[in-house]
């Protein structure tokens, strides 16, 4: 790679979260009864008109200004031609010379540097269905067709060339997921294939003007795989070329089990398609009133989010950064704060006990057994030193088991702070009169002895005893 450079550029299918398809009234839910939500509209039945869902246009408007796309005023939709069986319509529904927007950017960081990727184009277009493939003798294989995706609205985003590594393509796939489900437009649910990717990789040498000959990756569908595909296609062109060979333009496929891509087909270009205006569907029009209401209804972006984490809270860009990482997380985070924790407190629960035990369980924010208002509840009573911190722990951890408010849980368990100056002395007496040699050599100058005693306390108490108060009387009991 000192040699040589990537140029990799990708193009994504998003679902729009719509409850209906593109073109007709048929259902998108997910997992529903294989060829359950079809019609004559979305099979492409002769006499079937489609006319456009509103509400898709209006959330492909709402990521053109989210990827601060020019929206164009006049826009078309196309005919893209190819056959295949999960297709009945022998066309796919999408856009070609006139797209919805264009000349938009990403902006992503990577090792802590920003980087400005720019966006060709974003257009509208409806989804083909699915084929199931079973068997591996060509006597005994058979292929079955679900055309429950058929018509389903997509929006597909095409980056410039701007990309250079993994890690960056990585980074942009994630921050484009982060603004898509922050605006409602996309669940993007890979698992579900409501987000898709793929890739388009070459390699040049450095400092080379011209591209190298492109091969186009697909089947790219986490970001682990986009990761090793990419890897896996630059280290390859750089082979062929380092022996003397000429890569070719083609559409490979990454084989997950295999670790590797393999040719699909020759690379097609837009003339195979044999596009040509639909002629069902009107032009898509869109006014500058239009463009200031779909504005006007956006949510707050994670950026400016991110921004305002750090200026009204004063977080850390870190912690700033992970709770702004899906919209759920942050509103969690706003409405800790809103029932009565200060925003550095709520911060630290919230990124290090609170995710750790839904990465534990596997649950999302979405469905966290401990609410916002409960968890304020529980700092505040550690705030107030009616637990310790350790305690604290040990109750969110049964809150989160038990969906018990930590005032139950305090209560059932005995778990309130302990500032009984005398049952403490005791103690501390206890735990003095078992170390001698540890008393001496604190009395000797060794301060760090001091902490083994105090830890001692706490541990006969549970950790439940008042670590000032422990403190005072160690210090005072120590030097007697």
């Amino acid at each position: 790679m000192s040699k040589y450079e990537a140029v990799i550029g990708l193009e994504v299918h998003a679902q729009l979260e719509t409850r209906t398809k593109a073109f007709c009234g048929c259902s998108t839910r997910f997992g529903d009864a294989p060829n359950s939500n079809t019609c004559p509209v979305c099979l492409g039945l002769p006499g079937a008109l489609p006319v456009l869902n509103k509400r898709a246009l209006e959330l492909a408007l709402r990521a053109s200004l989210a990827l601060h796309c020019k929206v164009q005023p006049r826009s078309r939709f196309a005919r893209k031609n190819y056959f295949y069986p999960d297709l009945p319509k022998g066309y796919q529904i999408s856009m070609y010379e006139l797209p919805l927007a264009t000349e938009g950017y990403l902006e992503i960081v990577v090792d802590g540097e920003k980087k400005r990727i720019g966006i060709t184009r974003l257009h509208m277009e409806d989804d083909a269905g699915k084929s199931l493939h079973e068997g591996f003798a060509d006597s005994d294989r058979w292929s079955y067709i679900d055309f429950n995706r058929c018509g389903v609205p997509l929006i597909e985003i095409v980056s410039e060339p701007d990309l250079r590594t993994p890690a960056e393509a990585y980074a942009y796939l994630n921050t484009l997921k982060q603004v898509l489900e922050y605006t409602d437009v996309s669940d993007c649910n890979m698992e579900e294939g409501s987000l898709r990717c793929d890739a388009n990789v070459s390699v040049r040498l450095r400092g080379a003007a011209k591209f190298g000959t492109k091969a186009e990756v697909k089947n790219l569908n986490s970001f682990r795989y986009l990761s090793h595909a990419l890897e896996y296609e630059i280290e390859r062109q750089i082979g062929i070329l380092e022996s003397g060979g000429t890569v070719t333009q083609e559409t490979r496929l990454w084989n997950v089990g295999a670790g590797r891509t393999e040719p699909m087909r020759s690379k097609e270009f837009a003339h195979d398609y044999r596009y040509f205006p639909e002629p069902d569907l009107l032009p898509v029009t869109v006014s500058a009133l239009t463009i200031s209401e779909v504005r006007g209804g956006m949510p707050e972006l994670p950026d400016a989010k991110t921004e305002r984490f750090l200026r009204d809270y004063g977080l850390s860009p870190y912690d700033a950064g992970v709770l702004t990482a899906t919209r759920a997380l942050a509103d969690y985070f706003e409405a800790t704060v809103k029932a009565g924790a200060s925003g550095k407190s709520a911060a630290n629960w919230i990124s290090v006990e609170l995710l750790r035990r839904l990465n534990e369980t596997g649950k999302q924010i979405e469905h966290c057994p401990v609410p916002p208002a409960a968890l304020a509840q529980l700092l505040a009573r550690i705030e107030r030193a009616e637990i310790t911190a350790t305690t604290g722990k040990k109750v969110f951890a049964r809150m989160f088991d038990t969906g018990k408010s930590a005032d139950t849980i305090i209560s059932e368990e005995g778990l309130s702070q302990i500032f009984d100056a005398g049952a403490l002395e005791k103690i501390a007496r206890e735990v003095i009169a078992k170390s001698p040699d540890n008393v001496a050599k604190y009395r000797s100058g060794n301060e760090g002895v001091f902490k083994f005693f105090v830890g001692q306390v706490m541990k006969e108490t549970r950790g439940q005893a008042n670590p000032q108060l422990v403190n005072e009387i160690l210090r005072r009991l120590l030097t007697l």
